[in-house]
């Protein structure tokens, strides 16, 4: 019996390509995807990378997430996480009403504490704290920053509208994860932060890399790249401009541009050696750390498996860095090592990312093509293997 429900990805595929009246060979052709890698996909006898949904999402005009799946809504409402993105909308939609009359917001240092403390959160893979405070928070922050204005309130209710995207980004629902970033840079724009203005770039670049639209996530760099320059010279840009050159590594590497990939990885190489490990600086974990883990990364993307594993293999991640990060190097490191036949190695990768931070590794794509590939590769199946699906499709 299987763990998992055979409804996966390569089915999916299969199922999105006849509905489009396409043999197989047409979609190889349109989506430049080997035929042969295409066929086993389908048949669940090679998993789904990255590279490969991108292109047939393109080729078949669907989205990323139709033929991944996401959300998972049956794991959502188990888990209680779906009757909290429908507040999360409602408090994104009020950003330009002004003040609420009936709201009295605290003083704008305790909602910026509570901000700091959800981007926390969600650094440490607790998913559902920040799903369940951040609307409240935005409502809140938004009265405040109508009311009495100013740089600090509009920058508070902008790392507010970044929770809600990174919330709706890991649960799976692109179209709340764009809204939220359009907020973030309306407010980020009445708070008159270029460096934040380059932050949005990044996450938005990120958002199309999800899409597999390369490149247009590469022009979004060059854009946020282009904003932080007009800041001054500093720690915090230089963190944020090294930031933006992983985002572009893993952006080159999973569009099979080895040279850009690996030249936007040495110069985030370059800068992490200044500026250390700065790991709390807008919470994006940068430093020599993320650029390694970023190498692993960049490796499997690029089909390098070997080279992916053989990196992973040295990496020490330090005890203190943000469980989220940690989770998904994991859940990357466990893809390469499956496709190594290293099957033994990849499943404990797993159970590594889902102890790390088990809500967000349970709604991890990575986490389920690999699954689900390593469910095709074994002829017997252990019974902690079948409790991994287990937990992937139903537990709380």
């Amino acid at each position: 019996m299987h763990a998992l429900p055979q409804d996966h990805t390569g089915v999916r595929i299969a199922r999105l390509r006849r509905e489009r009246h396409l043999t197989q060979q047409s979609l190889s052709e349109l989506s430049g995807v080997p035929y042969s890698t295409l066929t086993k996909t389908e048949q669940g006898a090679l998993p789904a990378t990255p590279h490969v949904i991108a292109a047939c999402a393109r080729a078949m005009r669907v989205e990323v997430s139709t033929i991944v799946g996401q959300p998972f809504a049956d794991e959502l409402r188990a888990d209680e996480l779906d009757v909290l993105i429908r507040p999360i909308r409602e408090a994104l939609d009020v950003y330009d009403l002004g003040a609420d009359p009936d709201i009295r917001p605290r003083r704008l240092g305790e909602l910026r504490n509570e901000a700091e403390g959800l981007c926390a959160a969600v650094r440490a893979g607790e998913i559902k704290k920040a799903a369940s405070n951040v609307a409240g928070l935005i409502e809140e922050a938004t009265t405040a920053a109508h009311t009495h204005g100013g740089t600090d309130g509009w920058l508070t209710l902008a790392s507010l509208y970044r929770t809600a995207y990174d919330v709706a980004a890991k649960l799976g629902f692109p179209d709340l994860a764009q809204l939220s970033l359009a907020r973030m840079d309306w407010a980020a724009q009445r708070g008159s932060d270029a460096i934040l203005g380059g932050m949005y770039q990044y996450l938005r670049a990120l958002t199309y890399l999800r899409e597999g639209k390369y490149r247009t996530g590469g022009r979004l760099v060059d854009v946020g790249l282009a904003t932080l320059a007009q800041a001054a010279d500093s720690h915090e840009r230089q963190v944020v401009t090294g930031q933006l050159h992983l985002g572009a590594s893993v952006m080159a590497g999973r569009a099979h541009k080895e040279d850009q990939a690996l030249a936007h990885l040495s110069e985030a190489e370059r800068i992490a050696g200044a500026t250390g490990e700065a790991v709390k600086v807008h919470w994006l974990a940068f430093g020599p750390t993320n650029v390694n883990v970023h190498r692993v990364s960049v490796l499997a993307e690029l089909d390098q498996y070997g080279e992916a594993v053989e990196a992973g293999d040295g990496l020490r991640i330090p005890k203190d860095w943000p469980k989220s990060r940690t989770s998904h190097h994991w859940a990357e490191l466990a893809r390469a090592q499956m496709w190594t036949n290293q099957l033994d190695a990849a499943f404990a990768s797993l159970l590594e990312a889902r102890k790390t931070a088990p809500q967000q590794a349970k709604y991890h794509p990575t986490v389920r093509e690999t699954y689900a590939g390593l469910e095709a590769a074994h002829r017997r199946l252990p019974e902690s293997f079948l409790s991994y699906g287990t937990w992937l499709t139903t537990s709380r």
